[in-house]
């Protein structure tokens, strides 16, 4: 079994590592893939920049239509 974390899997935990909830050796995993992947690289900092853009949004901060359209993407993309 390989130790290495695939892009999908960084998408998966993208925001473990930014609210600081990943253990050391997953965040080390994590930014060893960032060393060798542009791709995953250059995602990491657009989310970056959402959030800073964007600042703290909560769930009753996005209308019920627009969550409820966002929540049924997220579940399609993740059955992809």
């Amino acid at each position: 079994m390989t130790n290495e974390l695939t892009c999908k899997e960084l998408v998966e935990i993208v925001t473990d590592y930014f609210e600081g909830r990943m253990p050391p050796r997953e965040r080390l995993r994590f930014e060893e893939h960032l060393l060798v992947c542009p791709g995953c690289t250059a995602y990491v900092e657009q989310m970056r920049d959402t959030i800073m853009l964007v600042g703290v949004l909560g769930e009753n901060d996005v209308p019920g239509p627009a969550r409820e359209q966002l929540l049924r993407a997220f579940r399609d993309w993740k059955r992809g």
